[in-house]
Parts: C-alpha cells; sequence; structure tokens
C-alpha cells in the first residue's frame, strides 16, 4: 500500500515527470499536494492503471487535491539543456504553479535541484511508495498525452496517438521515411537496429 506522506506532519508535495524516454514532444511534469488523511484505493502508479482510470483518477485528484501544478519543458529546452535539466526544469514550473506553498517536496527518481528553499527528498520508484507521487505520475501522464494527441493531428505519419512519441517501430519506421518533425528532439539518437520500446511512461 502506498504512503500518504514521508515526514508526515509538513504539508508535502509530490512531484513527478512523463515523456523522458520519447523521441518527440515536450517533458511534462505535475506537482500535487493531497489533503491530510487523503484515501483512494484506485490511486496508484500511473504505469500501473488502463487508460481510463487515469483519466478517471485525474478528475478525481484534480478535483480533491489542496493544490496541483503542470510545468513542461519543450523538446527545444531538451536540446539546449538536456533531458535530465529540463526535467527538473519542468518540476519547477509545477511547483512554481501551486497555491499553497509545501514545506517539503518528494521527488520520483534520483536527481533534484532545490526550489525556492524547500527541503526535498527523492526517491528512486516514488511514484510506487507515495500517494503524492503517484497522484503526480497521473496528472504528467494524463497531461502530456493529451498534448501528444493534439500533436498527432497535425502530424499523423508518426503515430503519437499510440505511442505517444515513444520509439515504437510504427515510430522509428517513420522517422526513416519522412525525417523529423519540428517536435522531435533533435540531441537523441537511435541506437543502431533499436527495438520497439513500450511506451507506458
Amino acid at each position: 500500500m502506498l504512503r500518504q506522506s514521508y515526514l508526515g506532519d509538513l504539508t508535502e508535495a509530490g512531484c513527478d515527470e512523463a515523456g523522458r524516454g520519447c523521441l518527440s514532444g515536450p517533458v511534462v511534469a505535475a506537482a500535487v499536494i493531497l489533503p491530510a488523511g487523503y484515501i483512494n484505493p484506485m490511486l496508484n502508479d500511473s504505469k500501473k492503471l488502463s487508460v481510463m482510470k487515469r483519466e478517471l483518477m485525474r478528475m478525481e485528484i484534480e478535483r480533491s487535491a489542496l493544490a496541483w501544478g503542470i510545468g513542461l519543458a519543450d523538446n527545444n529546452e531538451i536540446d539546449n539543456i538536456n533531458i535530465l535539466n529540463a526535467s527538473i526544469l519542468a518540476m519547477h514550473r509545477a511547483l512554481s504553479k501551486l497555491t499553497v506553498r509545501p514545506g517539503h517536496i518528494l521527488v520520483d527518481g534520483n536527481r533534484f535541484k532545490s526550489f525556492d528553499n524547500i527541503p526535498h527528498t527523492c526517491f528512486v520508484r516514488g511514484d510506487s511508495l507515495f500517494l503524492n507521487i503517484a497522484a503526480a505520475s497521473i496528472l504528467a501522464k494524463t497531461h502530456r498525452d493529451a498534448i501528444m494527441m493534439e500533436l498527432h493531428k497535425k502530424f499523423p505519419v508518426y503515430g503519437w496517438d499510440r505511442n505517444k512519441g515513444y520509439p515504437t517501430a510504427i515510430h522509428i519506421a517513420a522517422l526513416n521515411c519522412h525525417g523529423s518533425s519540428p517536435w522531435h528532439r533533435k540531441s537523441f539518437r537511435l541506437k543502431p537496429r533499436q527495438e520497439t520500446i513500450g511506451f507506458g511512461d
């Protein structure tokens, strides 16, 4: 069972991102502060939920959270400052949109840069440990998926409605045939004979 908090008494914001391993589109981050004692048996790491359950939980989280924010860094920023720094930048932008100042930040992963002098703690696979990080993972994933669905309308050859920018066989084949779009990350390179990978972030 996921824990409600790490430090207990402090107001904690969970923070996570989606889209680090993609070839195209932005990296999107979310920050979420849940009410004290919040429990929802459906709340889990976004990768463990179906598309329908993620969307249901997105609406529930946005309705029930004390505060939540979304931030992103686009493909040009990713190329300029690298994906790690862009992911942290997107998290900072999400945190800056919170209407409640947290006393502590929980971050999914092992790298982060201090935000607004608020103490933080990183946890690898934190989205499977803490409810607020799991909530952030759901918001980051659903908001990014919505962006990629809109971009798919402009660039349908890459199959972004299905792969959301991840390097699937269809996406790689379209790149080889049509070249890159303005939304592709130019600093990302496919490995020789790259295999199809999953695209649940």
